[in-house]
């Protein structure tokens, strides 16, 4: 246990002087399990781990869904999303802003990258809801709290990651997800509710456009949406695989590029490339990741974890709370990555013997890394929007942020007390 303990201060510390986490988890895990085992089985284990894993048929959804999300990035196809939500939304107080987390809400189904869907959305949403009057913290806030969706409807990147190091089924993973996404998206669109009313001068009302403009939107999404459908339904009813479906969804991504003449061949060269180079550092960041865990298991950190806990004697409900203590402290030094590596490992073991079911455990992980993403003071989706918006400081972006905290309050409060939100599509899978 005192080994494990020296190991994570050595590894903050590698992190804290800016080592890339794969790195660092892997070389403290192999230093730690050599010291604990021996050198040559450590050697032999880390040699395994890279094999079996970069071989690994359930991986090969990453550089699908990392493409898919490029292309339609690529392809100007969020600000047809954001179009359509502009136009049922646009003319209402906060509408713009409603807008936003909706067309957030459409390319999350589409893309498995917070980053990306921050990205793209502060160049489509902020200028136009700058032009209308709105606030330029509380724009650019709306852009950051509206991409944390992007991990938690699926597709989702740090759902695909969260399988792989627990052996969850990843389909159930996925579709457990739908369910409080939308419930995020109702939270936060009552939050721009209730702040427009209060101060009506953040989010002033845009333009109204009739009837034959919103349905004219529509037209232009409608592939988006039914190739979410097809990707989405088709695990839900047992007709292909988690891989099976990123399959589909990046040929599909790839088709709606070309049909709409939006995809030139040096792009998409660059495309495959940047997708090669994000797989390969996710590739290293997950091996890293088991290196790290093997090592906490064989110094007795996870078990003597596990005796920690029951000698507390906590109920599920108080398990759950000083886990959400510990990722709230641990998001204001840390970044999303290194928090749900540095802790599923560690806390998984607690978690299943407690009884917690651990897909709800999963998406409870990935919506507080997402709370972690826009939190201060290394909230990296708050950084992201910044690079957009240059002349914004950091401080108004943390005040726009603020009144978004509540609606996170609020599901993640619903969560904890109703389960169900998470596991009854799951359960009704074939």
């Amino acid at each position: 246990m005192i080994s494990a303990v020296i190991a994570l201060a050595i590894l903050f510390a590698l992190l804290a002087i800016g080592v890339p986490i794969g790195y660092a988890m892997g070389v403290v895990g192999f230093c730690g399990f050599g010291l604990v085992v021996g050198w040559q089985p450590a050697a032999n284990m880390v040699a395994q781990i890279a094999f079996d894993y970069s071989i690994t048929y359930v991986l090969s959804v990453l550089p699908l869904f990392i493409l898919m999300g490029s292309l339609f990035a690529h392809s100007r196809m969020a600000d047809e999303l954001y179009s359509a939500a502009n136009a049922f939304m646009g003319h209402r107080r906060g509408g713009l802003a409603m807008a936003t987390i909706l067309a957030c809400g459409g390319f999350s189904a589409v893309s498995g990258s917070s980053l990306a869907c921050a990205a793209t959305m502060a160049k489509v949403s902020v200028p136009l809801m700058r032009q209308y009057g709105y606030a330029p913290g509380f724009a650019a806030g709306t852009v950051a709290v509206g991409s944390t969706l992007d991990i938690l409807i699926p597709p989702s990147i740090s759902m695909v990651i969260y399988a792989i190091i627990t052996d969850v089924n990843l389909g159930k993973l996925m579709i457990a997800g739908f369910l409080p996404g939308l419930l995020t998206i109702a939270c936060y669109l009552a939050v721009i509710v209730g702040v427009t009313r209060i101060w009506p001068h953040l989010g002033p009302s845009g333009k109204r456009i009739g009837w034959d403009g919103r349905l004219r939107s529509l037209k232009d999404i409608w592939p988006m949406v039914g190739l979410f459908t097809v990707s989405l339904g088709g695990i839900y009813v047992g007709i292909f695989t988690p891989t099976e479906a990123a399959g589909i969804g990046a040929c599909g991504a790839f088709l709606l590029a070309l049909l709409r003449r939006r995809l030139r061949f040096a792009p998409f060269a660059g495309l495959l490339l940047e997708t090669a180079r994000t797989t390969t550092a996710i590739f290293i960041v997950i091996i890293g990741a088991l290196i790290f865990s093997n090592f906490l298991t064989v110094s007795g950190a996870a078990s003597g974890m596990q005796e920690w806990v029951r000698s507390l004697a906590l109920t599920k409900t108080a398990l759950i709370l000083a886990m959400l203590a510990i990722y709230i402290g641990l998001g204001c030094v840390l970044d999303a990555s290194a928090m749900m590596l540095l802790t599923v490992p560690v806390f998984y073991p607690v978690v299943t013997q407690a009884g917690i079911d651990p897909i709800w455990f999963g998406i409870f992980m990935v919506i507080v890394i997402g709370f972690g993403m826009i939190h201060p003071p290394l909230g990296m989706l708050l950084f992201i929007v910044k690079r957009f918006v240059p002349e914004l400081k950091t401080s108004q972006i943390f005040v726009g942020v603020a009144p978004f905290l509540i609606g996170d309050v609020v599901r993640i409060t619903l969560l904890i007390a109703f389960p169900w939100i998470v596991l009854v599509l799951p359960g009704m899978m074939k």
